[in-house]
């Protein structure tokens, strides 16, 4: 997941510094720095950091503890919780999938700088999540008590 996470970061990066290309405006600095700001709360914190790290994190204990072949085969699946989770972490986890295309194919549409300005913010948040994402999965891995459901089928916490 984190070589996934930063293989993005390191793909959008240079879309992000091609919006330095046009001469910024009082105004185009104000929406990099709301925008930045906005990603790192909103994608980083609130998404990442309180939601899908240490669920990933909870899942690959999981999956540590009761490992069976198919699962481990397709861990990435597993742990993103498309795979063997409750109906509701399915359905939360393709939709936020589609969300994440559907905004992603209407970003590629914006022109410069306003699109490098929102690559910016998004670089900022998926680094976020790089970060918190290798911190939840090192405690999720070496602490006894790790107190994050997996949510997985018949299993309450």
């Amino acid at each position: 997941m984190a070589l996934l996470l930063s293989s993005a970061v390191y793909r959008m990066t240079p879309l992000a510094l091609a919006a330095f290309a046009v001469p910024f405006r009082w105004h185009h600095w104000l929406a990099l720095t709301a925008c930045i700001l906005f990603m790192a709360y909103a994608e980083g914190v609130r998404g990442f950091q309180q939601r899908f790290s240490p669920r990933v994190a909870a899942r690959a204990r999981y999956l540590r503890e009761h490992p069976q072949a198919l699962l481990l085969l397709l861990a990435p699946l597993f742990c993103m919780g498309f795979i063997h989770a409750t109906r509701r972490r399915q359905v939360v986890s393709l939709a936020v999938t589609a969300g994440v295309i559907v905004l992603v194919l209407a970003v590629h549409r914006v022109p410069q700088p306003w699109r490098g300005i929102i690559d910016a913010g998004v670089v900022v948040g998926l680094g976020w999540g790089v970060v918190s994402l290798l911190w939840y999965a090192v405690a999720g891995l070496t602490r006894k008590d790790f107190p994050y459901s997996p949510e997985v089928p018949g299993q309450s916490g």
